[in-house]
């Protein structure tokens, strides 16, 4: 195989695998940035020009439909890859992998069937190609496009707008610097009225991507020819017009063999009295010839771009494939050491959201700075100490015998009844803290990327994670309601030694007994409890968060997975599988990468083999 041949032949790979492995966006015209880089050949023309002769002699082969009007209602793809001589034709369609045909009228059948699965059987025209790859021993290495006809007029059954469509359609193809474009043109029309040589001069007007075709060359009227057009006087291109002459329909009806007609053309050329001084430079095969020939120097011209976006897409992904996890392997030791990292890998970013390395932690304490402080406020004090209720508790507590000097039980009953406010606070914290606590796994599984393969293990995480929580939940309500069962198993006795003092203080000792049940000594009393529960008020507002800290959020901190990990440890190699069971999708993603990577890199060396035989 030539260096040419090479190099066209690489392109070829690379577009087919492009397209077969998705990165050509056929649903909106679009191309890859590596297909944007590959060079193809576009052929446009008018309705009725002759593209489909043109096409069918270049491949050697009677397999496209045909018909009046718009027969290319899709664009059709079409890549060529020379064989072995001697060896079987076939076809193969992108859309039925794996299926060989070796029947070209069965081909024929195929994309009419398949153009009307998308357009349905109407005039409708759809940007999403049809492609279909040659392989034949008569044929060059080459990639065509074969574009709906351009048309004047919409005709019955076609929207008012497939003019503008199919002019946008082919525009979106030619138009791009590494499109080769084949302009057809019937030689019995004036060439002024050519469709394809007036979108020719809007995209290529330096006519350096163009070349043009003669068709029709037979069907002159006599005493005609189209020798101005052929030896570029009436309109000038970068490269020579080629004549073709291509089977007629009645050549067509008796289904005469492509090579018969190919051989009918070289003879028509041969003895043509107006052509036979160009006869070397007409004909289906030199066009072929042709193209291939300029095909391949566009290529060279290219490498450089090609190779730089081959290494892109391969860095990216090879950074893909990091995100999406190498596969995994089968056997129980490998597979436990996986389970291990990836929770490794989750238990670091909950550490990071609880020291600040991510935002959540700063919430929990925004519970003790404020939840917890606005809980207190809103005890029920005032009530539980107004005036009414402190007479009440006293009275009920003296029983029948009042208090000679101070009502110490009544003070008790109302310090413990009013500490057991605290309860509900001290309980709130922990669970506020729990909360936000579960909060946090819940994010940093979903930032775990590694742990996104597998929802089955995300799931078994979650769930042991949260029964750690609920134990650690329960450990500090206990030591928090704890701490207020403290406060009131035992007073502090230093701040009622100083009740006395502090009435003798006021200025009138003798109140104590004398007016002891006046509406003052109750207010005093009242006032007494009140200070003391602010001050345990202050108090467990510095100890409850202390409490909440050291046994939920420090536990969760050092050990929230450590009665998972024993559970895992116990797991038989089915168990351990089965949580490593990744999401299809993944899995089907991670095998497109491979392939695309497996791709580029095979690319990538063909090039620069080819890139060094230069």
């Amino acid at each position: 195989m030539t260096t040419m041949e090479s190099l066209i032949g690489l392109v070829n790979r690379i577009q087919r695998a492009c397209t077969v492995l998705g990165d050509y966006g056929g649903d909106d015209n679009a191309f890859s940035s590596l297909w944007e880089a590959l060079p193809s050949v576009a052929v446009v023309g008018g309705q009725s020009s002759g593209k489909s002769s043109v096409l069918e002699s270049i491949v050697g082969r009677d397999f496209l439909p045909r018909g009046s009007g718009i027969v290319t209602r899709r664009p059709l793809v079409l890549q060529l890859h020379k064989t072995e001589d001697g060896s079987q034709e076939y076809a193969e369609f992108l859309h039925l992998p794996k299926q060989q045909f070796t029947d070209f009228s069965v081909v024929r059948k195929e994309i009419q069937d398949e153009t009307d699965r998308v357009t349905g059987k109407t005039k409708q025209i759809s940007p999403v190609p049809i492609h279909l790859s040659i392989y034949s021993p008569n044929v060059v290495n080459l990639t065509l496009i074969d574009l709906p006809g351009l048309t004047k007029v919409a005709v019955e059954g076609q929207p008012e707008s497939i003019v503008r469509d199919i002019e946008a359609m082919v525009h979106s193809y030619v138009a791009k610097p590494n499109c080769l474009i084949l302009a057809i043109s019937p030689a019995n029309q004036d060439i002024a009225t050519s469709d394809a040589i007036k979108l020719c001069r809007e995209v290529d007007p330096t006519g350096e991507r163009t070349f043009g075709v003669l068709t029709k060359l037979d069907l002159m009227d006599k005493g005609t020819n189209a020798l101005d057009v052929l030896e570029g006087r009436s309109y000038r291109l970068q490269h020579p017009w080629v004549g073709i002459v291509n089977r007629s329909q009645a050549d067509i009806n008796k289904n005469i063999d492509m090579i018969v007609a190919r051989r009918k053309e070289r003879e028509y050329f041969a003895t043509s009295p107006d052509y036979g001084h160009l006869a070397n430079k007409m004909g289906s095969e030199y066009l072929a010839k042709l193209l291939s020939k300029n095909l391949e120097s566009v290529i060279r011209a290219r490498i450089p771009s090609i190779t730089s976006t081959i290494n892109n897409s391969i860095d990216e992904l090879e950074s893909e494939l990091d995100h999406l996890g190498r596969p995994i392997a089968v056997d129980a030791g490998a597979q436990l050491y996986t389970i291990l990292e990836l929770c490794r890998a989750f238990d670091r970013i909950f550490k990071e959201h609880l020291d600040g390395g991510r935002p959540g932690g700063d919430r929990i304490y925004g519970v003790f700075d404020n939840q917890l402080p606005a809980a207190l406020r809103k005890l029920p004090f005032d009530r539980h100490l107004s005036l009414q209720n402190v007479r009440r508790v006293v009275s009920e507590a003296d029983g029948y015998q009042p208090h000679l000097i101070a009502p110490e039980q009544g003070y008790r009953r109302l310090i413990d009844s009013a500490l057991n406010y605290f309860r509900g606070p001290a309980e709130a914290s922990a669970d506020a803290v729990h909360f936000v606590l579960k909060e946090l796994v819940r994010k940093s599984i979903a930032e775990t990327q590694e742990l996104r393969r597998f929802p089955s293990l995300q799931a078994e995480l979650a769930g042991a994670a949260n029964q750690a929580l609920e134990r650690f939940r329960e450990g500090s309500k206990k030591t928090a309601l704890r701490l207020v069962d403290m406060e009131s198993s035992y007073l502090t006795v230093d701040f009622f030694r100083r009740l006395p003092q502090e009435v003798d203080n006021g200025g009138n000792p003798a109140s104590s007994t004398v007016d002891r049940y006046t509406e003052m000594h109750f207010r005093r009393i009242g006032s007494n409890v009140s200070s003391y529960v602010g001050m345990v008020s202050e108090t467990l507002k510095s100890s409850i968060p202390k409490s909440v800290v050291h046994c939920k959020v420090r536990e969760a901190r050092h050990s929230l997975l450590n009665h998972f990990y024993t559970q895992i440890g116990k797991k038989e190699g089915k168990q351990l599988s089965q949580l490593l069971d990744e999401d299809p999708a993944l899995m089907e993603r991670r095998q497109q990468c491979a392939k695309r990577l497996e791709l580029y890199k095979a690319a990538r060396d063909e090039v620069d083999s080819v890139s060094w035989a230069r």
